[in-house]
């Protein structure tokens, strides 16, 4: 009865470890759907109008524009400079487009600005990204062991003493879920070794994710 035992272990185990291959070399569900170059084009234009809105706004005002401030009526009651201050919204095919005009200005399938993290980093072949309510998803493609692997991770995105930061929430190897509690630990040390790279630019302020678009507010 325990040779039986024993044989019954040993092949539900391999067949375990068969799945799970096969589940990390499945192609998970894409978070984004493929956009047309002509989408593409437009909205990374719309991007860059959004991003310039923002610059924009960040630069101090001149004396002349800051002496013609209108005073609020007594039924208009005065906006705190946090009120005024001015917010972009981007939704996830502008974000989409402008990754893939990274990846096309690198010359192969390869991103140039994001292809290597850190000494002996995977090469990231492919990304797209999504907002769903507060959530932020990432997919990437990268090689692992000779296979070409998709990595998704998703969680929150937002910022604190002008750096942005990222709690996932969960974390896929192909159609594989690994628990978070396993991940978070070594993904928070490369973000801190990485800490240049979350660096927010000097006119955001602050940055998150809500309603299924990324808010960037100016400093």
């Amino acid at each position: 009865m325990k040779l039986k035992l024993d044989r019954i272990i040993s092949i539900a185990t391999l067949l375990a470890s068969l799945a799970a291959i096969v589940l990390v070399l499945n192609k998970p569900a894409p978070v984004a759907q493929p956009q047309t170059p002509a989408a593409i084009a437009a909205n990374a234009q719309s991007f860059d109008h959004k991003i310039g809105q923002l610059q924009q706004a960040a630069q101090p005002a001149s004396p002349v524009s800051s002496s013609y401030q209108v005073s609020p009526t007594p039924d208009q009651p005065a906006q705190s400079s946090a009120q005024r201050k001015t917010e972009i919204h981007i939704n996830s095919d502008e974000i989409g487009a402008v990754l893939a005009q990274a990846a096309g200005a690198a010359g192969t399938g390869d991103l140039s600005p994001d292809s290597n993290i850190g000494s002996g980093a995977p090469t990231i072949k492919d990304q797209h990204v999504s907002f769903e309510g507060d959530v932020v998803h990432g997919q990437f493609l990268t090689e692992i062991a000779g296979k070409d692997v998709w990595i998704t991770v998703s969680g929150h995105l937002a910022s604190k003493d002008g750096y942005a930061t990222f709690e996932p929430t969960e974390f896929k190897v192909g159609d594989l879920n690994v628990p978070v509690s396993l991940v978070n630990p070594a993904l928070q040390k490369k973000l801190l070794e990485q800490r240049d790279r979350m660096k927010l630019p000097d006119y955001v302020g602050d940055v998150k994710v809500q309603n299924g678009e990324l808010i960037m507010q100016q400093k």
